[in-house]
């Protein structure tokens, strides 16, 4: 992989694809290094750039809110993953989703395309300090790239388990049953909703609950080297649904299975529990179960699937799968610009560097490649500032706790606390949200401008 004359990008996912795109528009040469479909994942498909495994939603594209801030500040810097998702977007109510398959055709054709970037369908096994690096290969990366970072990082517990929620065949749902609403009637009809009777959720939380589970090392046929008798460990923001339902009766009904907001046509009320799908393409043929991530058997899967109102006859297109999540203790190994403290040349973005989510891994992306295109150019590299959602995510990772640290998605805690004389004048929390957002983008765009990357 030696080479002085290009910035390496290890990784063809939405992190390394977006680092990718920065790095070559700004002129500089980039070989990106993905190699699938040569070598798979276990949980990837095919070989196409930023594939989308566990989902097709890049979450919440509402005013006022986060996820919203961080795109904005995307759309700001010109991400071409953004505008990529827009051109393939699929109806999902207040949220950006898109048809999976046409977006990774997308972003594999312009990346393809590009002059400046060179792809290479190989395997990574060793990482240079003195060659510009940006590490992307995402929560799945190979053994042989996992042991490069252990011994680049010394650190060894380098994973986590993550899962994959199952997707439905449209075609095989009964509509005499589901009803079709958006949350609160926000978005018109995006969702199809299961509606559960009290019963009907016994039933199905008990068959939940005495489900047969895959053990990790059964799923891990890409298992680093390190992970021999390790124990499962969850983030939380992504737990699965028998872990859900393993702490509480009603914990799903608090959590994926939420009815609030949601009213039954036929009977007027909210029912006791419901389980939402969520259109996975644009020819509305697939539907993804929301927050049904798991790792039970495909046998008990499709038994205790088929117990949800409306999919007793449904036919599976994807199983919910566990799978292995790679990624470094950031606050010990990273500065603010996303660059190792102890090697400025090599970069870590996306998942692997400790940040859960599509679109942070986009944000992540655009900062490592910005910032080694600079590096490149015999600038100094820059953080965006923490008022900003991807400032707050790139000082997150380089000062969180190190122990115990976990993956963090975009959220207002990890924002600047607003001063509590102006929190007094506040008093609603959508003012509060709504200054947070004016404030993020209004730093994120002073930033652009004062590093010379506005446009």
């Amino acid at each position: 992989m030696r080479s002085n004359d290009f910035i390496n990008i290890v990784g063809g996912g939405l992190a390394g694809s977006e680092a990718a795109w920065q790095a070559a528009r700004r002129g500089l040469r980039v070989r990106l290094f993905e190699m699938r479909p040569n070598q798979s994942t276990g949980a990837h498909r095919t070989g196409a750039l930023a594939e989308l495994v566990c989902s097709n939603s890049l979450k919440s594209d509402v005013a006022d809110s986060a996820p919203r801030l961080l795109k904005d500040e995307l759309r700001a810097a010109r991400s071409l993953l953004l505008l990529l998702a827009g051109d393939v977007a699929v109806p999902a109510g207040g949220a950006l989703a898109v048809d999976r398959e046409k977006f990774s055709a997308l972003v594999t054709e312009t990346l393809s395309n590009h002059p400046n970037i060179e792809l290479r369908r190989e395997e990574v096994a060793e990482i240079h300090t003195d060659e510009i690096t940006v590490i992307a290969a995402g929560p799945l990366a190979s053994p042989a790239l996992v042991e490069a970072i252990t011994r680049l990082t010394g650190e060894r517990d380098l994973y986590f388990f993550d899962a994959i929620s199952p997707i439905v065949d449209g075609e095989t749902i009964n509509y005499d049953i589901v009803f079709k609403a958006a949350r609160y009637g926000k978005g018109g009809d995006d969702y199809v909703n299961c509606p559960m009777s009290k019963e009907e959720y016994d039933r199905f939380y008990d068959a939940l609950a005495s489900a047969e589970k895959v053990r990790p090392h059964e799923a891990m046929s890409d298992a680093a080297p390190n992970s021999a008798g390790t124990e499962e460990k969850f983030f939380e923001g992504c737990l699965p649904i028998e872990e859900i339902a393993r702490r509480g009766r009603d914990t799903l009904r608090f959590g994926p299975m939420k009815p609030v907001g949601l009213v039954d046509p036929r009977t007027g009320r909210e029912p006791y529990a419901c389980v939402q799908l969520r259109l996975e393409n644009l020819m509305a043929g697939a539907y993804n179960i929301v927050g049904f991530q798991c790792h039970i058997k495909y046998g008990e899967q499709k038994r205790i699937l088929r117990m949800i109102p409306g999919l007793e006859n449904a036919e599976f297109i994807r199983f919910g799968q566990m799978h292995r999540n790679t990624y470094i203790c950031s606050p010990k190994l990273l500065r603010e610009t996303l660059q190792m403290r102890e090697h400025p040349r090599v970069l870590f973005a996306g998942q692997i560097s400790g940040i859960e989510g599509y679109t942070e891994a986009m944000a992540t992306g655009m900062i490592a490649g910005m910032n080694a295109a600079r590096l490149a150019r015999g600038l100094e590299p820059s953080a965006p500032p923490r008022e900003s959602a991807t400032g707050s995510l790139t000082f997150y990772l380089a000062n969180a706790a190190a122990k115990d640290f976990q993956p963090a998605n975009t959220t207002f805690a990890l924002l600047p606390a607003i001063e509590p004389e102006l929190r007094r004048r506040l008093k609603r929390k959508a003012d509060r949200y709504h200054f947070q957002v004016v404030r993020g983008m209004k730093a994120f765009n002073d930033w652009l401008a004062r590093i010379g990357e506005h446009e």
